[in-house]
């Protein structure tokens, strides 16, 4: 099985740390601001089967938004990521969430995730962060990437709910997905961040 995962977000939320933490396990101080789109591939075992997760890392900035959407498409798990530590990256998820929500497969899963939490000038409330998850339907996590806590919990806890509503029935794999994981491979190279 594969599933299509995308991360959004504004610019500086950490997108691009979390996936580096989760494929590598690694944090890149000097991480440079995507440009585009950014991907790579895991694959690990969901409720005893094999499952390849394909995590598409978008720009966060305003002048890729166009590109960012159309990688949306046959996605069956948003990460919605914002920076605890800044009040204008969580007022931003309306916009990301209605993009999640008109462009990716019917019943696919978002998960909120309030990252950056290891750091000490918080401004955005574990509270507000369920709160908004609370009142779009959306699961809800914190997470480091710096110190990688709780982010291979959320791309675990994201791939069994996509993999319990597959099995339902009600959340469909495309063809397409199969057709993108032959053509794209993990994108490449040591050292560095992107």
């Amino acid at each position: 099985m594969i599933f299509k995962f995308i991360i959004v977000g504004a610019m500086g939320t950490g997108k691009s740390s979390l996936l580096h933490r989760f494929i590598d396990n690694k944090f890149y101080t000097d991480c440079p601001h995507t440009i585009g789109v950014e991907f790579a591939t895991k694959s690990i075992e969901v409720m005893n089967e094999h499952v390849k997760i394909q995590i598409w890392d978008t720009a966060g900035q305003e002048r890729f938004r166009a590109i960012t959407r159309s990688y949306f498409r046959s996605s069956v798990c948003t990460f919605l990521v914002y920076d605890v530590n800044s009040r204008k990256t969580f007022n931003q998820l309306n916009g990301w969430l209605n993009d999640s929500r008109n462009l990716t497969t019917p019943n696919s899963i978002i998960v909120l995730i309030g990252n950056k939490i290891d750091l000490e000038n918080r401004v955005v409330s574990r509270e507000e962060g369920e709160e908004f998850a609370s009142e779009n339907d959306l699961f809800y996590l914190e997470t480091s990437a710096k110190t990688g806590k709780f982010v291979e919990d959320a791309f675990t806890l994201a791939a069994k709910e996509v993999y319990k509503l597959v099995k339902a029935g009600t959340l469909k794999l495309t063809n397409n997905q199969e057709e993108n994981s032959l053509k794209v491979g993990k994108k490449g190279g040591k050292g560095g961040c992107c």
